[in-house]
């Protein structure tokens, strides 16, 4: 995890003495997973304690009924229906007034559409993968408490998006994509080599080469300069 620039407190998010915060981990990748846990879950360091882990919609709902933590870290493209579903499943443990959960989305994806869609959604925030542990840490504090974190980048698609009272245009093409070939379709059209994108989410070249051709043939393009040019053309890099 590298530099987000998500405002910190200077001590990792810990400034309320002894007060722990209980976090859900929602992400699809066992190894990111793994990797977000040992940067907040040593609990008397970070006073984050992790809870419970999921890896779909359904393991979520599961954990997140059954543990009731202050705060999830939710994964935006997720198998079962992504962050969105999630969020729509948890709207009564969101709305409880006595101890509401609150969600803090943690994705590869930087779109302005997947940022728009979970805070529409009731999500509190949005940063993206490259945060450092301690920022996180933060931003788990501070959504805890109720307040809004975004990337700083991220925070300017959301005043747009509740600033203007027009719906976003319907793009049957793009709805044709799951979540997870959007977020491959928008890396390969900035330029990422499948190795690149492979390691930014997590998944082997093979698999992105998977999602490369089924997005190819859902759009009726013919290679990757076609891909890149239909990208630039609906803004989606």
């Amino acid at each position: 995890m590298s530099s987000e620039g998500v405002q910190q407190d200077g001590n990792g998010g810990a400034e309320d003495g002894d007060r722990t915060v209980r976090v859900v981990l929602v992400d699809d990748h066992r190894m990111f997973r793994t990797g977000v846990q040992a940067e907040i879950g040593e609990t008397e360091r970070t006073r984050v304690e992790v809870v419970g882990e999921a890896a779909d919609v359904d393991q979520a709902i599961t954990v997140i009924t059954a543990t009731r933590p202050e705060v999830v870290l939710l994964d935006v493209h997720l198998p079962g229906g992504g962050g969105a579903e999630v969020l729509r499943r948890s709207a009564t443990m969101m709305a409880d007034p006595e101890k509401p959960v609150r969600f803090l989305a943690l994705s590869v994806s930087d779109a302005a559409e997947d940022v728009i869609g979970v805070i529409r959604g009731g999500a509190r925030g949005y940063v993206t993968k490259t945060i450092t542990g301690t920022d996180l840490i933060s931003a788990i504090f501070r959504v805890a408490d109720g307040d809004a974190v975004f990337s700083p980048r991220l925070a300017g698609f959301v005043l747009d998006a509740f600033a203007s009272t027009d719906a976003p245009p319907i793009d049957e093409d793009l709805d044709r994509l799951t979540q997870r070939e959007r977020e491959v379709l928008r890396m390969i059209a900035r330029g990422y080599a499948y190795k690149e994108c492979a390691k930014q989410m997590f998944i082997s070249v093979k698999t992105v080469e998977s999602h490369v051709s089924a997005v190819l043939r859902k759009l009726q393009l013919s290679n990757r300069n076609e891909l890149t040019r239909w990208a630039a053309a609906r803004r989606l890099v």
